[in-house]
């Protein structure tokens, strides 16, 4: 079920593909759309659409570098793995992929698309605005290409080529996402909102929220988003408040980034959506 995504992302829920689909097998939803407005590394729409769960997914992300990677793969597949083929991975490669993130903003797409690519898969963690692995002298226990097989990377990227009609990419604003694109979407399509963490956000994640960014979000979800919807945090009772009256559940969840680990994670759910059995051998209701 689950497709390694070519993508390393703080908090990725790859390993929840399985739940998603099974979410959408009890709900009716199956052969409909599925949406990412925080699409990251995308591993549950990746998932879902090569499975055949779903006939198409919708993939946004308001940081230009992420969305130029999706954009690549999807028209461009061809050229990005032609670049990831023929680009040595060196720390000279390494800086001058870090050149082209500081002018995120005009940089040509393919190659901004390339550059997110080698630094995520060379970065610790997968973080862009980290530091490379191994240090800049190299002498650490794993070294720059520890997380770079050319082959099987190219293969997972290759593969997406073939369900590219299928896959719509955008760079909103969520705000934007919810009331422009979702409108245009069928109702058939559940809609995974998994926004960046409410906690030590600014660790991870190059655009992270304040407190006032994620009650706004809280309010335009609940009162706006019309198909079937789920939201996943970091769990923390000021996230739990702003859901306070709809169903949640907290499961665990291992990850670290550097020296930040998250204990468990919040699922929050549409009102009317049924649930699978379980999201992990342990569960725990919270409201």
């Amino acid at each position: 079920m689950r497709f390694s995504t070519p993508l390393r992302y703080p908090g990725g829920k790859g390993r929840l593909a399985r739940y998603v689909s099974d979410l959408i097998e009890i709900n009716n939803l199956t052969g409909g759309g599925y949406a990412e407005p925080f699409c990251g590394g995308a591993g549950i729409a990746l998932s879902l659409l090569i499975a055949e769960k779903v006939s198409d997914i919708y993939l946004n992300d308001i940081d230009r570098s992420v969305y130029a990677f999706w954009y690549a793969v999807v028209e461009h597949n061809e050229e990005l793995c032609r670049r990831i083929r023929e680009t040595p991975v060196t720390l000279e490669t390494w800086h001058a992929q870090k050149s082209v993130q500081k002018d995120k903003a005009t940089a040509d797409l393919l190659d901004l698309a390339f550059s997110t690519f080698f630094l995520n898969r060379t970065n610790r963690s997968g973080i862009l605005n980290a530091g490379v692995i191994g240090g800049q002298d190299q002498t650490g226990k794993w070294k720059i290409g520890a997380r770079y097989d050319k082959k099987a990377l190219i293969e997972r990227i290759d593969l997406i080529r073939f369900y590219a009609k299928n896959i719509h990419v955008s760079n909103d604003d969520v705000g934007m996402f919810i009331g422009s694109r979702l409108p245009e979407i069928s109702p058939k399509c559940l809609v995974y909102f998994d926004p960046p963490y409410f906690r030590k956000a600014d660790r991870l994640y190059t655009n992270h929220f304040s407190s006032n960014d994620h009650a706004q979000l809280a309010g335009i979800i609940q009162d706006s988003v019309t198909q079937p919807w789920i939201v996943s945090y970091d769990n923390t009772p000021e996230i739990a408040e702003l859901y306070n009256g709809r169903r949640q559940e907290a499961f665990p969840l291992s990850y670290s980034a550097s020296a930040y680990s998250i204990g468990s994670e919040l699922m929050i759910f549409k009102d009317g959506i049924d649930l699978p059995p379980t999201i992990y051998a342990t569960r725990s209701m919270v409201v």
